[in-house]
């Protein structure tokens, strides 16, 4: 009892001087009055106003009309309706209800509308300890705990597609030397894109192809310069490409395997454009079957920006099967 604090309205109590005249039941009753009054459970105004979940005070003067049952109202029984609630820093209780004639050790009873815990019978001197709400934490589940397949295994910051023009050098113009370099970047933007001068004698331009021609040349940057630049660009990313090792041979590098996509071999492409597996199909006819877009048409020779877009397009239409796919290792690394 010394740990709770109750709020006891006798507004039905006539004011004025307490009459010590009467019955001995109403001797009893000033006399439990009196006690309550020594230990402060009467002084009314002396409380917080604030408490949570509950609604403002009410003027005394209207609680007079509420039924019987209500809160500071005396029934016909003598039941004294008591709100209590926690001293110590406690989250809202319950109400509770005692009876006037009722000592101040005496047992108090819950309410019959709600649940009767363990803790809720209390003694002189003993406080009941706060139950602990139970909090219950939703479990996360991850994109891979889940056994969902990931929709993007490789950033796409990481992964570039190129593709490289070639002329003719040597003897006869039989051999392929690097004229032109185009990278392009996940979403198709231009990282790269330059026309370059090969360390022998140009012997055939090729243009009907490569789109080069001898103008192009005047202003074209050293192959051992360009070859710096396109590294650099290279390094660390994951390179997708048409034929590929054919871009690679111009450019006198090998990028690791596990890091090239050769559109050229992806199973998956042909079986979306309705050839065979095995068949080794143009980059032009993958574009036009499965993009519907046509590419390297008339006598101006390829574009390697165009080829390289292209064969980024067909990656991304694929990527999440081939991924998935070489990861399981269905896919000869």
């Amino acid at each position: 009892m010394a740990d709770l604090l109750m709020n006891l309205d006798f507004s039905s109590v006539p004011s004025g001087p307490i009459n010590e005249q009467g019955n001995s039941k109403h001797k009893k009753f000033l006399k439990k009055r009196r006690f309550l009054e020594r230990r402060g459970f009467l002084k009314q105004k002396q409380l917080p106003q604030k408490l949570p979940n509950r609604k403002p005070p009410e003027n005394p003067k209207d609680r007079s009309n509420k039924p019987n049952g209500q809160k500071g109202v005396h029934d016909r029984t003598g039941r004294v309706h008591i709100n209590i609630f926690h001293q110590k820093g406690a989250p809202h209780t319950s109400s509770k209800t005692i009876t006037a004639p009722q000592q101040a050790g005496a047992i108090i009873k819950c309410a019959p509308n709600h649940p009767h815990p363990a803790s809720s019978t209390t003694k002189t001197g003993a406080a009941p300890k706060p139950e602990k709400p139970l909090m219950v934490q939703p479990e996360l589940v991850s994109e891979y705990d889940s056994g969902l397949p990931s929709s993007r295994l490789v950033p796409s910051h990481k992964i570039v597609a190129i593709d490289c023009e070639m002329v003719g050098t040597g003897p006869k113009g039989q051999v392929s030397s690097l004229a032109r370099c185009s990278i392009v970047s996940y979403h198709g933007d231009v990282m790269y894109d330059k026309y370059v001068k090969p360390p022998c004698h140009i012997v055939n331009y090729r243009t009907r192809w490569s789109g080069i021609r001898k103008e192009h040349m005047l202003k074209a940057t050293p192959f051992k310069v360009a070859q710096k630049e396109v590294l650099k660009l290279l390094q660390g990313k994951v390179v997708i490409g048409h034929a590929i090792e054919n871009d690679y041979k111009a450019l006198g590098y090998f990028h690791p395997k596990e890091m090239t996509r050769d559109t050229s071999k992806m199973p998956q492409l042909n079986r979306k454009a309705g050839f065979r597996e095995t068949e080794v199909v143009s980059l032009k006819r993958l574009s036009k079957q499965i993009l519907q877009k046509e590419i390297q048409m008339g006598r101006q020779g390829h574009s390697s920006v165009e080829d390289a877009r292209s064969t980024m397009e067909l990656y991304r239409a694929v990527e999440s099967e081939y991924e998935i796919e070489r990861a399981e290792g269905k896919i000869p690394q």
